[in-house]
């Protein structure tokens, strides 16, 4: 009996999620220049044939786990949240990602590889710009609804946002808190 085209098998599924562990787990160590799919595959306990199945090359692969360990919350139907609500919701979700997820410990690597490869360096920003739009959005809507100021230019205002969380990460031993996080929309949008 052929297998229905909506079933996954579960060993798949398992080896899918081993390889994006072991993806951040070598990233984190070693850095985007050291990392192999040979050092990937030998962590994730699968062949380099599994590996290779599942992605092209080595920048997809860790596209792959970024994307996939540090999704943003979707966002709810209209009229559930207020802008401000959302806005605060994907800041939050930031915050929580650059304290608690692997991919926090990652994002020296990310960076630089960023820097290096260009082909990191396309998924990278593709990756960025798609996180960057669900804020700027919100903060348009926010503008749209009269909720800040109409000068406010939701583009630069979704990088200050972002930004301050990332910056106290990457730069300061104190990654933003859950507490800081509505007086940093506050003080950005004006509230």
């Amino acid at each position: 009996m052929p297998a229905r085209p909506d079933h996954i098998d579960p060993r798949i599924t398992r080896s899918r999620s081993s390889v994006l562990d072991a993806v951040l787990a070598e990233l984190a160590e070693k850095g985007y220049g050291a990392l192999t799919i040979d050092g990937v595959a030998r962590r994730a306990g699968v062949a380099r044939s599994t590996i290779y199945r599942l992605w092209s090359d080595r920048a997809a692969l860790v596209a792959d786990a970024i994307d996939v360990l540090n999704q943003q919350p979707a966002p709810r139907t209209a009229g559930e949240e207020s802008p401000r609500e959302r806005i605060a919701t994907l800041v939050h979700h930031l915050s929580d990602a650059m304290r608690n997820s692997p991919v926090a410990a990652c994002l020296p690597a990310l960076i630089d590889g960023a820097e290096r490869d260009p082909t990191l360096r396309r998924l990278h920003h593709h990756y960025n710009d798609r996180r960057r739009t669900a804020l700027v959005t919100a903060i348009a809507d926010a503008v749209e609804a009269g909720d800040v100021r109409s000068d406010i230019d939701p583009q630069l205002a979704a990088v200050a946002v972002a930004g301050a969380v990332v910056y106290r990460r990457l730069m300061t031993s104190r990654p933003l808190c859950d507490d800081e996080v509505e007086p940093l929309i506050d003080t950005v949008l004006g509230w």
